[in-house]
């Protein structure tokens, strides 16, 4: 089992996204795009996903100039399209229009030689495929899930079953609250740490993440930003930063839990700098390290 290879399932997408700082429209998107892109800088991702036969072809080169195993990406139909736009609370989006074409035909069918990668990274897709992933895989030493709060008013009870499943839960403060019924972001980290996973992470935009665990309790500062021009996707680059440095390391201690968490959180606030994946098409690793570094002294008293 080679440690430096990551699974990541979840939506490449065209994305047109509007922000008090701009307008973008067919732009390249899609959860398992920002996770595989920000993963790629630790370790080599490979993507399981669904394109439309009008998908461009740069974005693909983009996705395999940054090391990505783009194999596993079915190609039929019109591509999934997402429209929407940001007003000052850039931590919310407001969905003007989804189009999910070919993600309609979405199923799991993994490639044999993906089957036995270690580190497995589910999107925020549907649970029922979710957990064919989950099935498919042989030996995984880590499975981390991200989720969404259409999953949960829509598939609550398949939701719940995928999380029994998994050794982390991703998840934001609104859709832990949604999920759990309860006010308490702790009341809600405890009850899906009763179902199953080793940790929960809650994410909390600007803000930063919660790590909890059995009977831990980290907070992770966001890292304070001038100008914020696009969010989109810094949840999926926060995951696949996280799993990246997992893989990286092959140490799943809390400790190194911690420094994962914080390495995630360092790629979004890049992520947030620009439209798409624009900022970390440039980004470097002496840039990635000196931000490491700062959120460091944050956290220091």
């Amino acid at each position: 089992m080679d440690k430096n290879k990551i699974l990541i399932v979840g939506t490449v997408a065209l994305d047109s996204v509007k922000t008090p700082f701009g307008e973008r429209k067919g732009i390249l998107g899609g959860s398992a795009s920002f996770a595989s892109t920000a993963a790629s800088f630790f370790a080599k991702p490979h993507i399981v996903s669904i394109i439309g036969e009008d998908f461009p072809q740069e974005h693909l080169d983009f996705l395999d100039s940054c090391g990505i195993d783009l194999a596993g990406i079915e190609k039929k139909g019109k591509t999934f399209r997402w429209e929407g736009y940001y007003e000052f609370d850039m931590n919310e989006a407001k969905t003007l229009k989804t189009e999910l074409n070919s993600l309609m035909d979405f199923s799991i069918d993994l490639p044999e030689n993906y089957k036995d990668i270690g580190y497995v990274f589910v999107g925020n897709i549907d649970p029922s495929l979710q957990q064919e992933v989950i099935k498919s895989v042989r030996k995984p030493k880590l499975i981390v899930m991200d989720t969404m709060n259409f999953w949960i008013t829509s598939k609550k009870k398949e939701l719940l079953e995928t999380i029994k499943q998994v050794n982390i839960l991703l998840i934001n403060d609104g859709e832990a609250r949604m999920l759990f019924e309860t006010t308490s972001l702790l009341k809600a980290a405890n009850a899906a740490l009763a179902l199953g996973p080793s940790a929960v992470i809650i994410k909390k935009g600007e803000h930063g993440a919660l790590l909890y665990t059995k009977d831990r309790h980290f907070s992770a500062p966001g890292y304070p930003l001038e100008e914020v021009r696009d969010p989109t996707g810094c949840g999926d680059t926060f995951g696949g930063a996280f799993i990246g440095y997992l893989a990286k390391t092959g140490d799943l201690s809390e400790k190194n839990l911690r420094k994962a968490i914080v390495y995630g959180s360092v790629m979004a606030s890049y992520n947030a700098e620009d439209f798409s994946l624009d900022r970390l098409r440039t980004l470097t690793q002496k840039e990635i390290d000196s931000r490491y570094a700062k959120m460091k002294e944050i956290r220091e008293f």
